[in-house]
């Protein structure tokens, strides 16, 4: 038996999300029935974390156990014959037989792209939040200086979620503006249900003036998310990567 590790690229347009459920298709399904296709045996799948319906990933990733005599480095294009074009590994890797794909990750950093041209782009239409209107990134990024640290982010929750405990760390929020494209880069040690597209949704409300830059700690220290911005929509939001001890050893990044 071995630990085998793979990071995961996906187009999630048409897919419910990565986690399995009931009468819809997630990224889960079909790399569990990739795994059956090419080992023979009923794997199960642990991610580093949900994505929801709609969102892409460049870096997610998941592990499991096999007793399959394939090498770790030659799953990722076994498995890749087998996959459909929208959902390819993009690395794999025997591990230690400890590693924990969810549990042993560290630090996540997300990107959302805001399409802030008068119309919209059906290119990029499954890639972006269309927002026409004018965006003050200016006012975006002073209101996003509010978020950084450790806080309740119970304001920022999707309604439903059901979590130990709403305090999470936010160790920078990167907003630029490129042509008619907004980026906002998030770095986390993690994140609640929705909560980059709550922020997002927020700090798009400020840079359209619809709210004052002090808002948005009215809105953290409310812990309500009654006062919150909108949800921004999922097909803006990629998982650019997933850190672990030894990825924020070479990164330099503290633990």
């Amino acid at each position: 038996m071995k630990n085998i590790k793979l990071i995961i690229e996906y187009d999630g347009t048409n897919y419910s999300g990565w986690q399995s459920q009931e009468n819809a298709i997630s990224i889960q399904d079909k790399i569990e029935e990739a795994l059956k296709t090419v080992t023979g045996e009923n794997i199960k799948l642990i991610g580093s974390g949900r994505t929801d319906g709609g969102v892409h990933a460049f870096g997610q990733v998941a592990n499991f156990y096999t007793s399959s005599t394939i090498p770790g480095d030659k799953f990722s294009f076994i498995i890749n014959n087998v996959l459909p074009d929208d959902i390819k590994i993009i690395l794999s890797e025997e591990v230690n037989f400890n590693f924990h794909s969810r549990f042993d990750a560290k630090r996540k950093r997300y990107r959302y792209v805001i399409y802030n041209g008068r119309m919209p782009s059906p290119i990029n239409r499954n890639y972006s939040f269309h927002f026409k209107y004018n965006l003050d990134v200016d006012k975006m990024i002073e209101a996003s200086k509010y978020l950084i640290g450790t806080h309740d982010f119970s304001s920022f929750k999707g309604r439903g979620s059901v979590v130990k405990s709403p305090i999470r760390i936010i160790y920078d929020i990167n907003i630029k503006r490129k042509g008619d494209f907004i980026e906002i880069i998030f770095e986390g040690n993690s994140f609640l249900r929705f909560m980059v597209r709550i922020i997002v949704g927020t700090l798009v409300e400020i840079g359209n003036g619809k709210r004052p830059i002090s808002d948005m700690k009215r809105i953290l220290d409310s812990k309500k998310r009654c006062g919150a911005g909108l949800t921004a929509p999922p097909q803006g939001l990629f998982l650019e990567r997933v850190y672990y001890p030894d990825d924020l050893v070479k990164d330099k990044f503290s633990i």
